[in-house]
């Protein structure tokens, strides 16, 4: 279901209310009209905190309720009228997108007004939404530079600034124009950096760019409960049909995880002439083709989802039954995030790899942070790869 644009699934959630954080009561009752009546562990520990101004540090997964832990502050500290005064830097549009969707709600009260700034759509409309003088601004690194060059917004003002999905912003490259931005903005300011993980980069960037930060971490120690992993070992020429059998076995709502654009336009192409209801994001997409996939996706009116990791950040729908790696990911991290796509709350998913010998010392890692071997699995008529176990070397005997 969607509320405002505002995906609804089950989330973990703490025992206390939203009127015990702090918020004023239009905003309480703002959060409990859209379904949300306990906070989750990041929003109980990072709203009290960022209300007092403080710079935070929050560590949790996507679908952790984060993006509500940085706008219900937001929402209540800022007052309509004085200009663009608050900034959310997002990896994604989808990302940035559902933000906005949230301060529109949260910041009705305050007649607070947001304008959304990314990529591949039409200048104009964001000109026009600038003109008309925004509280908030939630953008994308690369087309907030844009309009910066163009100087059609000014960051002089700005007070309260949030760093979304910060590793992944790194990933996509935004490294170069994170620190641009970060240097243009007022020393005095508060800032709020969420991430799924804390790289070196990360750590660098909060000792450059923020004061004595609070860190609040609540990821999760291994994979997700609830999830039942299998591992399918093929020969490399065997992973496409490795791919189309399992789409036949497991027949549930389905997100698939392709490295490439390309394998994700074959991927498509395939099912779609095998009558199977699939659609699919990736980065050369327009805006509104990717929304209208995710939408048809959340709808169940699309069984089948293919996505790239760039364009599969944002993606944040409750149901989804099965995952499916058709390239290992490069980082275990990855592969936990990707994993988080099902088995939302007390619901029960199932994440399938498909591997060649040379991405077993990556399984080798994921296991490890698993703490379990991943059950090998094959799918009819495929020969699976028979992994060979290495055996203690002997030290030979000098004679």
């Amino acid at each position: 279901m969607l509320t405002g644009g505002i995906p609804q699934h089950p989330v973990e959630t703490t025992a206390g209310s939203f009127r015990e954080l702090g918020l004023s009561q239009p905003i309480v009752e703002a959060v409990e009209k859209i379904g949300f009546e306990h906070p989750t562990p990041i929003q109980a520990a990072v709203i009290p905190t960022a209300l007092q101004g403080q710079d935070v540090i929050g560590l949790a997964q996507t679908g952790s309720g984060k993006t509500a832990a940085f706008s219900l502050p937001i929402a209540e500290r800022l007052t309509h009228g004085r200009g663009v005064r608050a900034l959310i830097l997002s990896p994604t549009r989808e990302i940035a997108m559902q933000t906005k969707a949230f301060l529109d709600i949260f910041g009705a009260d305050h007649n607070l007004s947001t304008a959304c700034l990314i990529g591949a759509v039409k200048m104009k409309p964001q000109l026009a939404a600038l003109k008309k003088t925004p509280d908030i601004l939630v953008a994308t690194p690369g087309r907030l530079l844009d309009h910066v060059m163009r100087r059609s917004v000014s960051l002089d003002a700005i007070e309260q600034l949030v760093l979304d999905e910060a590793d992944h912003m790194l990933d996509l490259g935004f490294l170069p124009q994170m620190r641009d931005i970060l240097r243009r903005l007022p020393r005095e300011r508060q800032t709020m950096m969420f991430s799924a993980t804390m790289p070196d980069t990360i750590e660098m960037i909060a000792k450059e760019f923020m004061r004595e930060p609070v860190r609040v971490d609540i990821t999760p120690q291994g994979a997700a409960s609830g999830i039942s992993h299998r591992l399918y070992v093929v020969k490399a020429e065997d992973k496409r049909p490795a791919l189309l059998a399992l789409l036949q076995q497991e027949l549930g709502s389905t997100l698939v995880f392709t490295r490439r654009k390309m394998d994700a336009d074959w991927l498509y192409h395939i099912l779609q002439r095998q009558g199977h209801p699939v659609t699919r994001m990736h980065s050369d997409l327009s805006q509104g083709k990717r929304v209208q996939s995710l939408e048809r996706f959340r709808k169940g009116s699309h069984r089948i989802l293919v996505a790239t990791d760039i364009a599969g950040r944002g993606i944040d729908v409750p149901g989804i039954e099965h995952v499916i790696n058709f390239d290992i990911p490069e980082t275990v991290e990855d592969y936990i995030h990707r994993g988080g796509r099902t088995a939302r709350g007390a619901a029960q998913g199932i994440v399938s790899t498909i591997a060649t010998w040379q991405d077993l010392a990556m399984v080798k890692q994921i296991e490890t942070t698993l703490g379990e071997k991943i059950p090998r699995c094959a799918v009819g008529g495929i020969e699976p790869w028979v992994e060979m176990e290495k055996k203690p070397s002997r030290e030979r005997r000098r004679v």
